[in-house]
């Protein structure tokens, strides 16, 4: 984590709630000065730190507002200075007169994730637990919202801080070795080193082993629904959804482009993409829709091949199967159509569903979070998962320099000194994928893409 003391030369406040209309809205104010200016605007300041109090709200006119306010007195607060939150009546009026009122006193209006920002500069959060927030913010599934509260609470900066720890340990072994040559313990075997290296290098590659996941944790599994014109594909696609999104007519080609919506299945974050009918046509609208089906399907993570009647099914799998890599789920649409006495519950008629009824969608669910489960790496339940690219690139240099430093120490063709710069890279990398160092483009880059108000 980043050390020392920040000290901010200014005041910020942001409303730290989403604008328009609500019951609360919540104003943030941090800084050197925010005692002093929030109590300016308040008939009497309170005395009790983090109680919430109830306050009238002036500007130099009259009442703004009757709002509770809260002091969290630095260094115990968000980020590590003096800090006001004033929690108003909601809507937009009323907490944009409050910031006007308090940066007319000497505030400045803050930066997209300013405040943030400051919680790092101040030791509260490492980098890592920053973007965590973001993560949190912006989770779409339950599943992202615990990896990232999982990150916030500091998982995989602990294994990260380990990690560095560990290549640290390998430096000190060596640097005893070439220092102290001739203790009474002797040299430092070269297999216990190229032990330790080894041990290190698997567990960086087990926690690269965690990035796909991540990634379809954080984006979502691309799941295509797709097959001939006029089969219920968009029916489906709605009833997966829980809501119409989809056109849904009798008229085949009617979906002329992908509609894709996010459906959290409880178990993975799932990107529902309803296509276009496959089919030969020379409507060249279509066609353009049809050539975006492909694309999707080359990009997806599952596929549900669509047909009303089983003995299609077989010919829409191969047709698919062409077009896409990924696995395919066979799927037998209009269950509730289907003449009394049919057995639908053969392998060969794939999972059958009814739009119309519900019938088969929570089978439907389960099978395709069983096909995500078993094409994803193992994760060892509970344990820390990377979901940036950032994150991953820093990993993968880190991995490299210390796989080179294996290499040259196996070869004994470089002196151990220079052998061990890679190791003193790959703490490098670790430090500033964490934020033991202030890099001031990592900031820059992380902070630019949150709200204003975090």
């Amino acid at each position: 984590m980043i050390s020392g003391v920040f000290s901010a030369p200014d005041t910020i406040v942001a409303i730290a709630s989403p604008p328009g209309r609500g019951a609360v809205a919540l104003v943030r104010l941090s800084g050197p000065d925010a005692f002093a200016i929030a109590a300016r605007h308040l008939r009497a300041i309170p005395v009790e730190p983090r109680v919430a109090h109830l306050c009238d709200v002036l500007d130099g006119v009259g009442k703004l507002d009757q709002a509770l306010v809260t002091l969290f007195p630095a260094p115990n607060s968000f980020t590590g200075e003096d800090v006001v939150e004033f929690s108003t009546h909601g809507g937009y009026v009323v907490p944009s007169s409050i910031v006007a009122a308090l940066t007319a006193s000497g505030a400045r209006q803050a930066l997209p994730g300013e405040f943030t920002r400051r919680a790092v500069l101040n030791g509260k959060l490492d980098i890592i637990q920053a973007e965590a927030i973001g993560d949190l913010i912006d989770a779409r599934s339950h599943v992202m919202q615990r990896t990232a509260i999982d990150q916030l609470d500091g998982g995989l900066s602990r294994r990260l801080l380990a990690l560095r720890e560990d290549i640290v340990g390998l430096e000190a072994l060596i640097a005893y070795d070439v220092d102290f040559p001739e203790e009474d313990d002797g040299p430092i075997s070269r297999a216990r080193i190229e032990t330790a290296a080894d041990i290190l290098l698997k567990a960086l590659e087990q926690l690269l082993a965690t990035a796909p996941v991540g990634e379809l944790i954080r984006e979502g599994a691309i799941v295509v629904i797709a097959g001939p014109p006029n089969v219920g594909k968009s029916s489906l696609f709605n009833a997966l959804l829980g809501r119409s999104r989809a056109i849904v007519t009798e008229i085949p080609g009617t979906t002329r482009d992908a509609l894709e919506a996010v459906v959290d299945s409880g178990k993975w974050p799932l990107r529902l993409v309803d296509t276009a009918g496959l089919r030969e046509t020379g409507d060249r609208i279509e066609r353009l829709g049809i050539e975006v089906s492909e694309r999707y399907l080359a990009a997806a993570h599952v596929v549900l091949v669509c047909a009303e009647q089983p003995e299609t099914l077989p010919e829409t799998e191969s047709l698919v199967g062409r077009l896409t890599k990924a696995a395919i789920i066979p799927v037998r649409t209009k269950a509730d159509l289907v003449a009394k006495g049919e057995e639908l519950s053969a392998p060969a008629h794939g999972v059958a569903v009814s739009a119309e009824t519900g019938s088969g969608l929570r089978e439907l669910v389960e099978a395709i979070d069983t096909v995500i489960s078993e094409n994803q790496a193992l994760v060892i339940p509970d344990s820390p998962i990377l979901t940036s690219a950032r994150q991953r690139k820093a990993l993968e240099a880190a991995q490299v320099e210390v796989g080179e430093f294996i290499q040259a120490w196996r070869a004994g063709n470089l002196p151990v000194t220079v052998a061990a710069v890679h190791l003193r890279t790959a703490v490098s990398e670790l430090e500033e994928l964490i934020g033991t160092l202030e890099v001031d483009d990592v900031l820059e880059r992380l902070f630019s893409a949150f709200c204003v108000g975090k």
